[in-house]
């Protein structure tokens, strides 16, 4: 058997199955949301198809074959600790849509593993359902049957329980049971007794065919499916262990490279595992990130997060120093690239997310290492501890957990962890006046009506009628046969309005909508008579809301091309609001804009704006769209059919774009910005106003600007002179505001974390009083949105001060929070504003850990 590359491999196995009339399905993105929202990532071959198998969708082919990016957080530590466990593998798969069956599946995979993967017949061991009569089925004597067809001898046939060979989704729908292929490695690796099925070494199992026949309903009763389906799935690195006779799949081509880079950067005594642990979770991130997921506190990003920090803190393990994940990125990007193009597409982008995040955690890193190492030593971890390393410090719970094990030390108190990050969320959710809606996909599709067809790129009032009605947690849902409605999504608001009676009265208020998938339900509050399932009623859109975020829409579309004309091709969408208050727009970027730059993409959108040029949208096919060079939004997934905008017939903009637009640019009226600032390292956020919203704007800064005029006693266009004078004068005046401190010489001290220019500094007699008036003038050096944390020792007391700008506050740094994680290094205590706190403490010797406390509080809210 010739050993072969892991690309010679996945091509072997795609383009057998394309020869036996299978269509070739690209990888779907790692992001599930748009085929499957009820989990986070894409971790088998068959979850992209998942509508396909439940009838939901028609599929393009009844043969299909793929190689599909899979990542598995179930495994994030098992890595390292055995030679085959992964975090991102890809998975090979061949399936059948009521087409072949058993005996069909069974064959494919007999030839392609002897005439394809070279494997002797005589080393190929089966293993088969053996039944359970708790489900109600017997033993698979018809896979039985079709293995000894193709050769295999009986006694090469293991049968095993329901655990090991029935395969299910989840407690409900399609199953099946399964037929694993294993290789026989030899004695050498186990003993004569050991079969296929059990833990051991000798036996390696490398294709499951699932034979999906039955629906299991909530009772557990199976029913058989009217068309019986095939999924299967090979994993690429395992065969490829296999193929190149190693004896882990860390020692394959793919590995390789990033193991030995390992090796040439550790200078500490070489450890096996923690070069797994940093050469798997380099895949992993380089892969999420190039599928547009962010390193955040939250879902797929807080999944990121833990595999990029758990990979740094091994890399430190390895006496690696400096800052070396964007080298392991690099040869990802190398090996992988040729297979998934979008990696070298999105390499800038990707190499600036890990900068940031290994920038950001390394600074807190070693702080956080020594306070858990005496906390180890003293062989006690408690909850406040844990909950201490992961608010301060930005240690995940699973890293601490996972290295408090190693050391023997138990954490048994998950419960009171929990409990206080309930109530940091609880903190954080009302400070950002978040409103939780209960109701979800899953709740849609549980009301078991037809799905609701979307009339609202036409319609904004329709009659119609409600084909559902469910009480969830207090919140009315109502279903419609059409809607006019427009349910959020690509960063657009739902619509809200109104429910009318046939006669005109008011039967109820929309006010959000429920997505799932292509399907919608209304959240409504009743205010008049009840709405009943089966009733008549017209469905009317809020036209002023919907006309202002359909300008905000189109105005974001042109705002994006100003960009990308303005600083360069490197920008992408990296997030975005569309409401009809305001459009914020998150892009890749790794500096602050220049005010001349500012005014040439304002300039350029009001000249776009002006021109009174037309908007159209037209469905065409995903192949078609990018031929025609329509921008996506990065991390989405798309189907084989999208819509396009297109602005002036693409010369403008052409994007894939589900939301509402206006027609012509000119009904957007005006746009104007009202802030640029840091979103997240080396990603901008640009915030900004159309149409009335930008006039009544323009209106307040006439207003604040003759306000001020009058107060000094100048004219609008000489205040520049009168604020100049007014400034010498108070620092002729002196006062206690007037301290040997050189404001600008702080803000010069700034350094940026996560994109945001951040002071932090210790000064000597320095009074409470005179330590406010200084941030106020740092701050006002700055001229940006930052964040400061001085302290001062003065006549034996330490004194805090932290200034946040309100933008940083709604990404979650609050000046309260930072001078009370300095204040309790030097054992006192305070608090005031959001953007503006002080604190007070006993032990001056404190005073650069209070400092160095304070600046991982601003670190870890900002993601850094």
């Amino acid at each position: 058997m010739a050993a072969r590359s892991s690309d010679e491999i996945r091509g072997e196995f795609l383009g057998f199955f394309e020869s036996h009339g299978h269509l070739l399905r690209q990888s779907a993105s790692l992001v599930p949301a748009s085929f499957d929202p009820s989990v986070l990532l894409t971790t088998a071959g068959m979850h992209p198809l998942k509508g396909f198998f439940l009838g939901l969708e028609d599929p393009p082919a009844t043969r299909l074959t793929s190689c599909q990016k899979c990542f598995r957080a179930t495994d994030i530590e098992n890595v390292g600790t055995t030679a085959r466990h992964l975090t991102f593998f890809e998975m090979l798969g061949n399936f059948s849509l009521g087409d072949y069956f058993k005996e069909g599946a069974i064959e494919l995979a007999w030839q392609l593993s002897l005439e394809g993967f070279g494997f002797d017949p005589e080393a190929i061991w089966i293993t088969v359902f053996e039944g359970d009569p708790e489900l109600g089925v017997g033993p698979d004597e018809e896979a039985i049957a079709a293995w000894e067809a193709v050769g295999v001898p009986r006694e090469r046939i293991v049968p095993c329980a329901r655990s090991e060979n029935f395969w299910q989704a989840g407690p409900t729908g399609p199953c099946g049971p399964c037929s694993e292929l294993y290789l026989d490695l030899g004695v050498d690796h186990g003993s004569a007794d050991d079969l296929p099925g059990g833990e051991n070494e000798r036996f390696l199992e490398y294709w499951n065919l699932v034979f999906m026949e039955f629906d299991q309903d909530a009772s557990g009763r199976l029913t058989p499916l009217p068309s019986r389906n095939i999924d299967t799935g090979l994993g690429l690195n395992r065969l490829a262990m296999i193929q190149q006779g190693v004896g882990s799949v860390f020692e394959t081509d793919q590995f390789a490279g990033l193991m030995e880079l390992g090796r040439e950067l550790a200078t500490a005594e070489p450890d096996e595992r923690a070069l797994r642990i940093l050469a798997d979770h380099s895949r992993a991130m380089t892969f999420l990130i190039g599928d547009g997921i962010v390193p955040s506190n939250e879902e797929r990003g807080y999944i990121l997060r833990r595999v990029m920090r758990r990979a740094i803190q091994q890399g430190r393990r390895l006496g690696i120093e400096g800052d070396f994940l964007p080298a392991f990125v690099e040869q990802v990007i190398e090996v992988m690239g040729p297979a998934y193009p979008e990696l070298v597409e999105r390499r800038e982008t990707i190499l600036g997310w890990v900068r940031g995040e290994e920038e950001g955690f390394g600074r807190t890193l070693e702080q956080g290492s020594r306070l858990l190492e005496e906390l180890l030593d003293a062989g006690e971890l408690s909850a406040e501890d844990a909950f201490r390393l992961h608010d301060t410090f930005g240690f995940p719970i699973e890293l601490t957990r996972e290295l408090a094990a190693e050391r023997g030390v138990p954490f048994g108190e998950e419960a009171e962890f929990e409990r206080l990050m309930d109530e940091q969320r609880a903190r954080s959710a009302a400070a950002g006046g978040e409103r939780r809606v209960a109701a979800g996909a899953e709740t849609v599709a549980s009301l078991g009506a037809a799905p609701t067809t979307f009339v609202g790129y036409e319609d904004l009032r329709r009659e119609t009628v409600v084909s559902a009605v469910a009480d969830t947690d207090g919140q009315l849902l109502v279903k419609l046969g059409d809607s006019p409605f427009y349910a959020e999504g690509g960063g657009q608001v739902a619509d809200s309005g109104r429910l009318l009676a046939p006669d005109g009265s008011e039967l109820a208020r929309v006010t959000g909508v429920v997505r799932a998938g292509e399907d919608q339900a209304l959240l409504v509050e009743p205010a008049g008579a009840s709405v009943e399932e089966g009733a008549t009623v017209v469905a009317e859109v809020d036209r002023a809301a919907r006309h202002a975020t359909e300008s905000n829409h189109t105005a974001t579309h042109l705002l994006h091309a100003a960009l990308r004309r303005t600083l360069g091709d490197h920008v992408r969408q990296a997030g975005s609001y569309v409401g009809p208050d305001k459009l914020r727009f998150d892009f890749t970027h790794s500096g602050k804009l220049s005010e001349d730059e500012r005014r040439r993409v304002e300039d350029e959108v009001n000249d776009q704006i002006a021109a009174n040029l037309p908007v159209g949208w037209q469905t065409t096919s995903l192949e078609e769209a990018q031929a025609l060079g329509a921008m996506a939004l990065f991390g989405e997934k798309y189907g084989e059919t999208v819509r396009m905008v297109e602005i002036d017939g693409g010369d403008g903009s052409r994007e894939l774009c589900g939301g509402t637009h206006v027609r012509t640019t000119s009904e957007i009226g005006a746009f104007r910005i009202t802030s640029e600032g840091s979103s997240a390292a080396n990603v901008r956020r640009i915030e900004a106003v159309t149409g009335p919203a930008a006039v009544a704007l323009l209106r307040e800064h006439d207003r604040l600007l003759a306000e001020a005029a009058t107060e000094l006693a100048a004219a609008p266009d000489q205040l520049p002179e009168a604020v100049a004078a007014l400034k010498a004068r108070a620092a002729a005046g002196g006062g206690e505001a007037e301290v040997s401190v050189d404001a600008g010489e702080l803000a010069g001290q700034a350094r940026e974390v996560a994109g945001v220019p951040v002071v932090v500094a210790g000064l000597e007699g320095v009074g409470a009083k005179a330590l406010v008036e200084v941030a106020d003038r740092v701050k006002g050096a700055m001229g940006a949105d930052c964040a400061i944390l001085l302290g001062s020792v003065d006549d034996g007391r330490v004194h805090l001060v932290a200034a946040v700008a309100p933008s940083l506050v709604e990404r979650g740094v609050r000046a309260g929070d930072v001078v009370a994680a300095a204040a309790r290094e030097v054992g006192g205590g305070g608090g005031g504003r959001d953007t503006m706190a002080q604190a007070g403490g006993r032990d001056p010797e404190a005073l650069p850990a209070a400092l160095a406390a304070g600046e991982a509080v601003i670190a870890g809210a900002l993601g850094a």
